[in-house]
């Protein structure tokens, strides 16, 4: 894995995949980790929240998710110490004020105490192009993860070619389905949660977001 630097930008490559993504100043990425964010938008107002990141990476999400709930309990799951490690020495991770957790995602959910309001699965493995989910996902995960999501939270899965498996899985645990696109890329960001949630009312709440207002041209919402 490498830190690859051009301009002020600087991006963590993991197993030849762009893992994350910072420019020192600017939270919205312009890319995935908008949409996977994003959902943070649609949870009710609330004093304090807690958000819940698997697949912490470099900190891409969770940048953003401080930015969305400055107030947030945030906690990052992350299986590689020297992703976290570079993450430290090179994209200011440590400012995130998060929590980190270093070890393997489903083993965490299992023995995970305590609900939270948003839930962001980030999880691949494989090389390259060649990037997918482990076998445990959807299940047990989505089983997991909803005994550890609070009334009225979200959970969101960034998914490849798997994205109609892991979506005819969160029919059979959520309400409402929400279908992510991003321009001119192959991933569809999965946003389960209660009746209510639509892509409709997703897309407005982005749209009204300082944060992430400007990456609206290049997202599409769709209910599944």
């Amino acid at each position: 894995m490498r830190i690859d630097r051009r301009g002020d930008t600087k991006t963590l490559v993991v197993d030849e995949t762009f893992a994350s993504f910072y420019r020192s100043g600017q939270v919205a990425t312009h890319c995935v980790w908008d949409a996977i964010a994003a959902p943070i938008l649609w949870l009710a107002p609330k004093r304090r929240r807690r958000i819940l990141i698997l697949g912490l990476g470099g900190g891409s999400v969770a940048r953003l998710a401080r930015a969305l709930a400055p107030r947030a309990e945030i906690v990052g799951v992350e299986l590689d110490r020297e992703v976290v490690r570079l993450a430290r020495a090179h994209l200011e991770l440590d400012a995130l004020e998060i929590r980190v957790e270093i070890g393997d995602a489903l083993a965490w959910l299992e023995r995970a105490r305590g609900r939270f309001d948003a839930i962001l699965e980030d999880v691949f493995i494989g090389h390259g192009d060649d990037v997918h989910k482990p076998d445990w996902i959807p299940e047990p995960a989505h089983r997991l993860v909803r005994a550890r999501l609070s009334r009225g939270g979200v959970f969101v899965s960034n998914t490849l070619d798997e994205h109609r498996r892991v979506a005819r899985a969160m029919r059979e645990e959520f309400g409402s389905i929400v279908s992510i696109e991003i321009e001119d890329y192959d991933n569809r960001v999965l946003v389960a949660g209660d009746a209510g949630l639509t892509g409709a009312a997703l897309r407005r709440c982005v749209a009204a977001s300082p944060v992430l207002g400007e990456s609206l041209p290049i997202l599409s919402f769709r209910t599944r």
